[in-house]
């Protein structure tokens, strides 16, 4: 059986992943003065000039548009998989879209964004790379759904805040005591943690949390996040590759909609340790 395999471009994927698995994304939207395009059709200065900034997933027919053109290039059935529904009402459009397109469809919330994100993508295709049927190709992505963990730092918290993502009093906190935020994004929501003192020690705590979950035998299986950071994110990685040798690991850059909601300047590790029965073959 042939899967494909569809994601939003919340899901930070790198181009070279992208094309070397077949994997379909579609674009969010933001809105600047009641102009709205793609987030790839605007410079990131122009966006961050504007206060009144409005960001959107992609439609529904938008993806019954890809799960349709999917089919039509053979495919026997798709697996989309969204970021998180308590984040984007692209799930929802995920959904409908798929109820449109009339073929075997299932729609998975990865309840997680940007690199954990894509390391669930990237599990749903490895399993339909292997010929799995659409059942096994939802479990392998539910199983990475389970797995995935993402910390990141920010220069401060204030777009996290103005976006409700995370309190206005953990914000004030952080800017008075002139520390670097940290936050986990997981079950759908930003949670803060205990800030740290400076970003060599906030990179430091992302690497010592992702060790601390290993179980004996697993896989390590890595992305480096930033927004417009790329030499803090290779620092990452290279922090990373010092205390373990992931089988995968990249370097993935947020699009302008997550930019929006985090500011510029984020950097963060997002991480699944795969079980020593699991699939750990390279991206």
């Amino acid at each position: 059986m042939s899967v494909a395999i569809v994601t939003d471009s919340a899901a930070a994927l790198p181009r070279e992943i992208v094309d070397r698995h077949g994997i379909t994304v579609v674009p969010m939207w933001v809105t600047v003065d009641g102009r709205s395009v793609h987030e790839d059709e605007i410079p990131l200065a122009e966006l961050l000039a504007h206060r009144d900034v409005k960001t959107s997933g992609p439609t529904p027919g938008e993806f019954e548009a890809a799960i349709t053109a999917a089919a039509r290039r053979g495919a026997d059935a798709v697996c989309v998989l969204t970021i998180a529904a308590t984040m984007s009402s692209t799930h929802e459009s995920a959904v409908l879209g798929a109820r449109a397109a009339g073929c075997e469809v299932r729609v998975v919330d990865t309840r997680t964004a940007a690199g954990a994100q894509a390391l669930v993508v990237l599990a749903a295709a490895r399993a339909a790379a292997d010929g799995a049927p659409l059942d096994r190709v939802e479990a392998a992505a539910l199983a990475a759904v389970g797995q995935v963990r993402l910390v990141a730092s920010v220069p401060d918290l204030d777009h996290l805040v103005r976006s409700g993502r995370v309190p206005g009093l953990a914000g004030r906190a952080g800017r008075a005591l002139g520390l670097a935020p940290l936050f986990e994004f997981r079950d759908g929501a930003a949670h803060v943690l205990r800030p740290a003192r400076g970003t060599t020690a906030a990179l430091d705590r992302m690497v010592a949390r992702c060790r601390r979950d290993a179980p004996p035998g697993a896989a390590l299986q890595v992305a480096a996040l930033h927004a417009r950071a790329p030499e803090q994110a290779e620092a990452l990685l290279t922090r990373v590759r010092a205390v373990a040798e992931p089988e995968v690991a990249f370097v993935a850059s947020f699009g302008l909609v997550m930019i929006v909601h985090t500011g510029p300047g984020l950097v963060g590790l997002a991480w699944r340790w795969v079980p020593a029965a699991g699939d750990g073959r390279a991206a």
